[in-house]
């Protein structure tokens, strides 16, 4: 029997689960126990192999401090096809370790001038 292939709404969801829980600072052993689960389902939440049921994601959207409409952004329709752009420059950067930490420290930098230069040097290595 073969790997069962997540729907690409769930693993949409699944995927901004994980960006929002990295940009809280939490594992998924401590989303876990927010929410009297294993981390393993997490896991699967975060991958899209399980779906996550309606009350369950109004759960999952308190523990984050999100509203429960925000994992959907950027979903397809039923089909997986896109409605928005998923390749939208900060929705990707979300969903990795490095681009949750690149944000932080971006966002860290209070002077101007500094930031703008770090935007050339990230434009010049993108070329």
């Amino acid at each position: 029997m073969g790997k069962k292939t997540p729907n690409p709404i769930d693993a949409h969801v699944g995927g901004r689960v994980r960006m929002r829980r990295l940009m809280m600072g939490l594992s998924q052993e401590k989303l876990a126990d927010a929410l009297d689960l294993t981390f393993q389902q997490i896991q699967k939440y975060e991958k899209g192999v399980n779906r996550i049921g309606s009350s369950r994601m109004v759960q999952i959207a308190e523990v984050l401090n999100a509203p429960p409409s925000f994992f959907f952004e950027g979903a397809g329709d039923r089909n997986g096809k896109p409605v928005t752009v998923i390749d939208d420059p900060l929705s990707t950067l979300g969903t990795t370790n490095d681009g949750i930490d690149l944000a932080r420290a971006f966002n860290a930098i209070k002077d101007t001038k500094a930031r703008k230069h770090l935007v050339g040097i990230a434009e010049g290595l993108a070329d």
